[in-house]
């Protein structure tokens, strides 16, 4: 993309966060202003999985002048990537919490596509398969990191009545770790969902979507965010990206079950951002 995309969205980024209403909007028509700029906000906010989901979208099954699908979805999501650190519209610590992201869920793909396990699998051939998963998979876990980052600067958010970090951490681990061990000790979510309700049940995310600061529980924007992340899934599973076991003779829709295990996959998301300098600063954790 050239310079001139670059200086386009820099404006759109620097209008976006200084429009204002027309004067004396009240009651109904300042909430329309407000809900259309949080969701031009919202929507700029999803560059990066916006342009990774229209290469998933366009590249055909069969794949580009003989390069398999996968192949070439991992060469475009690489691009990408560069041309975001590039523009400058990612960071550089930005893009190493963006790598963590992808190395994490790399490793959980491994896994649940094991001979031992199989939750789901990916059918078609790639070169760049490692232990049956193709590289292209981890752009997906980075592109939810991708879209926090954004939408922390964007929507200019900050945090209050954040847990202690190293409780945060601790839950984070915890779910992550149940991804691999409830195939084998059983699948305690829910006893963590609850422990992370208990922790962030005074958490409050302040936000701007015009010129005025709301707030909303930081708990239901890791929910929100979950069930647009499994509205997504559906649509890469029915593109056949890849399959669950039940989907294999004919597409289904995704069980609804996965919306809450996106939902603490954004925490622990979450979680790994709020390590940014940047970010930090901007959350409250009271002593």
């Amino acid at each position: 993309m050239s310079s001139v995309t670059v200086t386009t969205i820099n404006r759109l980024d620097n209008w976006l966060m200084q429009v204002t209403p027309p004067e004396n909007v009240a009651g109904f028509r300042r909430f329309c202003w407000e809900f259309w700029f949080f969701g031009l906000k919202q929507a700029r906010a999803c560059l990066f999985v916006a342009l990774f989901f229209a290469a998933v979208l366009l590249v055909p099954r069969s794949g580009i002048i003989g390069l398999p699908r996968y192949d070439a979805l991992l060469i475009l999501a690489l691009l990408i990537q560069v041309w975001m650190v590039w523009s400058k519209l990612e960071t550089v610590d930005e893009l190493k919490a963006i790598c963590l992201f992808h190395l994490v869920g790399f490793a959980l793909e491994v896994f649940k596509t094991s001979g031992a396990i199989q939750s789901w699998s990916y059918p078609d051939f790639a070169y760049s398969k490692i232990f049956g998963v193709p590289l292209f998979a981890g752009f997906m876990y980075a592109a939810v990191g991708s879209y926090i980052i954004q939408s922390w600067r964007l929507m200019q958010q900050r945090v209050v009545h954040h847990p202690p970090y190293w409780m945060a951490v601790l839950v984070a681990l915890l779910i992550y770790a149940n991804f691999f061990t409830h195939h084998y000790i059983g699948d305690y979510r829910w006893y963590i969902a609850a422990a992370t309700l208990g922790l962030y049940a005074r958490t409050a995310v302040y936000f701007t979507p015009l010129d005025r600061e709301r707030s909303m529980p930081l708990l239901l924007g890791f929910v929100l965010v979950g069930f647009f992340i499994w509205l997504a899934e559906n649509i890469s599973t029915f593109m056949g990206l890849w399959s669950y076991p039940n989907q294999l003779g004919a597409w289904s829709a995704v069980h609804l079950g996965k919306w809450s295990s996106w939902s603490l996959l954004v925490i622990m998301t979450f979680t790994i951002v709020a390590q940014l300098k940047y970010v930090k600063q901007r959350i409250d954790v009271p002593r």
